[in-house]
């Protein structure tokens, strides 16, 4: 039996279910089928060049940003170009230190270690991981009590990948012993209209440009959003259409879905109309939000909130959440009056009074 390693053995059991085989597809496998995050890709071909160069495995890397952008994607095609195994896992499966040393100690020379929501690891954990992404050794107690020993165990030289939604909540030594962190941004519309277009062909699903643009521009500028919607027009366009995505077909099944142009769905017009109608427009705590509108307050930080921002309809202050002008304009809420900056025939506090 070979000792050659084959590219992308998973710890993770295969998918089984249509939608993520689909998902499988439909991921880019080299960096030149990625679309979108040119400037990260282009620092990302450097690192992966140099080690390659070098005959090294590549430096630790970490990746940041909102869900849905392609962080795994990115650390799949990263094991592509190095031609190594990665092995998959998340920050939450690993619950004690003992899991992460079997994971450990099981990678051979070059391979990747794609921990997902890495925030989220135990400091246990992360304790052990600090030798072993430094110095490549894997401390271990041995017994109990006065006859304990700590064993030192050598490691091949691997390679941790990471991705988070929250880098705020990574630990300082953890997020310093990434040699490379890169922030994915939300994508252009010309970019998701692309990676749009490649999705309907790997399902086989006829799309006029304009089709599209219309599912492009509600997506948020975000991959994993944009293929979700071009897999229900496809479903509206078998049912109620010939099979074929017009913009017509796509306006109808996005617009019966509640989602509209910019791509606000039910729960973002919540959290807006929320923060206007309940609270004055803020500012308002994230938890008061959460709980006015039964959701919870992680979700909105996560998944509501980065878009919104983005949009120009929300503000963060020391004080909390704040909508803006955009945000009332665009849900068709008349904006508040505001009140006179100071009151007319008022004396000053310094004025003297007449006798």
């Amino acid at each position: 039996m070979s000792d050659k390693p084959t590219p992308n053995r998973h710890i993770a059991p295969q998918q089984k279910s249509g939608d993520k085989k689909l998902d499988g597809l439909m991921r880019p496998q080299s960096l030149s089928d990625f679309t979108g995050q040119e400037k990260l890709k282009a620092n990302l071909s450097i690192l992966i060049e140099a080690a390659q160069a070098r005959k090294e495995p590549l430096d630790h890397v970490l990746f940041h940003g909102p869900p849905g952008l392609g962080k795994t994607t990115l650390a799949q095609v990263v094991a592509n170009e190095m031609s190594v195994n990665i092995r998959n896992t998340a920050g939450p499966a690993i619950e004690r230190a003992g899991d992460l040393a079997a994971i450990l100690t099981n990678l051979r020379a070059g391979d990747i270690l794609f921990i997902d929501e890495v925030h989220r690891l135990g400091r246990a954990v992360e304790e052990i991981l600090y030798p072993a992404m430094e110095d490549f050794v894997l401390d271990i107690i041995v017994g109990k009590g006065p006859g304990a020993k700590n064993v030192r165990l050598k490691l091949p030289r691997f390679t941790v990948v990471g991705a988070t939604t929250r880098l705020a909540l990574l630990t300082a030594p953890l997020r310093a012993r990434f040699g490379a962190v890169y922030r994915m941004d939300f994508y252009e519309l010309p970019a998701v209209e692309a990676i749009v277009v490649r999705g309907a062909g790997i399902l086989g699903v006829p799309i006029e440009p304009a089709g599209a643009e219309e599912i492009a521009l509600r997506s948020r500028g975000t991959p994993r959003v944009g293929l979700r919607l071009l897999r229900r027009v496809r479903d509206y366009a078998q049912v109620r259409a010939d099979g074929l995505i017009t913009k017509e077909t796509a306006v109808a099944a996005l617009d019966l879905l509640e989602i509209d142009r910019l791509g606000l769905d039910d729960l973002d017009r919540r959290v807006l109309k929320a923060i206007i109608e309940k609270f004055g427009g803020g500012p308002v705590g994230l938890d008061t939000i959460g709980a006015s509108i039964s959701e919870e307050s992680d979700t909105i930080m996560d998944v509501v909130e980065p878009y919104l921002l983005q949009l120009g309809f929300i503000e963060r202050t020391s004080r909390g959440r704040m909508a803006t002008p955009h945000a009332y304009v665009h849900l068709g809420i008349p904006l508040p009056q505001q009140p006179p900056l100071s009151i007319p025939n008022q004396p000053g506090l310094f004025d003297l009074s007449e006798d």
